[in-house]
């Protein structure tokens, strides 16, 4: 009798369950509300998205909302730009939305951001310039912006391209103006008006990496770049020639212009070291040990103590630890 009731009992509790369940199941669907727990999962706050259209729907924000993910809520921010949405306005458009889904806290928020293609600072300038070059500018020289932090974008999916609308140059001081537009011949394209100067400029060879003090300076160790003319100073060396086969008296910086007394011919005479005097006179030619009081590079005068005689004599470097003394005739015959 016992067992009977008890029986009795589970099957009018699960009957109730079941009732309640079901009363709860189409109060959510009277309210259009999706459900935690369902096959899909529970709706999620995504932490940030980037976009290539100009919509953000629904499903860019939330995760397991199934048919209503194309929903339209938002604009995406600008190319190059980037959005937040914050707690109290998501909270907002998942109740507009009939979502089930409440912030954590008022620090819950998406980053919103515009998938976008970036256009150097080089590439605008190519365009000026080659708008202003029409007005008699020479193509070769460089443009400065007025604007350093000067930088466009355009849509991921848009062409990167620049166009160049009203540009005016003065030709006695270089300034220039110009509307510029990306992408170019795109009506709702964003115009900007940007201003600067052109500048004589001039290429110059200069160090590929950093040269060391005594090193042979080779073509490879070589790079040219170009510089405004005005920075350059007289002495700065402007053809390879004059650089290869050189030494650096001291080291060479990568990329710095080098001044004529910054190199010299390599040294092929060391302080203190021997070196072999060669005195050549008609019909006759001597040869000495030597000690030099002084680096010599080739065609240099030093001066040079006999090891023997101890005697300081003056003779000119003609090879690597080799020196020569004029005889005292062909001396006074230069003079």
């Amino acid at each position: 009798m016992l067992r009977n009731l008890l029986l009795i009992s589970l099957a009018f509790l699960a009957i109730a369950s079941s009732g309640y369940a079901q009363a709860d199941q189409d109060t959510g669907r009277q309210a259009g509300i999706i459900q935690s727990g369902s096959e899909q999962g529970p709706v999620t706050l995504r932490d940030s998205v980037r976009l290539d259209g100009k919509i953000v729907y629904l499903g860019d924000l939330f995760a397991n909302v199934g048919d209503k993910s194309g929903i339209a809520v938002a604009y995406t921010p600008e190319p190059g730009q980037r959005s937040v949405l914050d707690a109290r306005w998501l909270a907002r458009v998942a109740r507009s939305n009939r979502l089930d889904w409440r912030p954590l806290s008022r620090f819950d928020r998406v980053i919103v951001e515009r998938a976008s293609t970036v256009i150097s600072r080089e590439q605008i300038a190519e365009e000026v310039l080659t708008a202003l070059s029409d007005q008699g500018a020479d193509p070769d020289m460089e443009v400065d912006f007025s604007n350093r932090m000067l930088r466009l974008y355009v849509a991921g999916d848009a062409i990167a391209s620049v166009g160049v609308e009203d540009a005016i140059l003065d030709p006695r001081s270089n300034r220039f103006s110009a509307i510029i537009v990306a992408p170019a011949g795109d009506p709702a394209a964003k115009r900007m008006r940007v201003t600067g100067q052109l500048h004589q400029v001039s290429e110059i060879p200069v160090p590929a990496h950093r040269v060391l003090g005594g090193d042979v300076i080779r073509k490879q160790d070589l790079k040219w770049i170009k510089v405004r003319v005005k920075r350059l100073q007289n002495d700065v060396i402007m053809t390879e020639q004059d650089l290869i086969g050189k030494s650096p008296v001291r080291g060479l910086r990568e990329g710095q212009p080098v001044r004529v007394s910054a190199v010299r011919n390599p040294v092929l005479v060391k302080k203190g070291s021997l070196v072999t005097i060669l005195l050549m006179a008609p019909k006759m030619t001597l040869t000495a040990q030597g000690k030099a009081l002084s680096d010599g590079s080739e065609g240099d005068v030093i001066q040079v103590k006999n090891t023997r005689s101890k005697i300081v004599v003056e003779a000119e470097v003609t090879g690597s630890g080799r020196v020569a003394v004029r005889p005292a005739a062909e001396i006074a015959m230069t003079r």
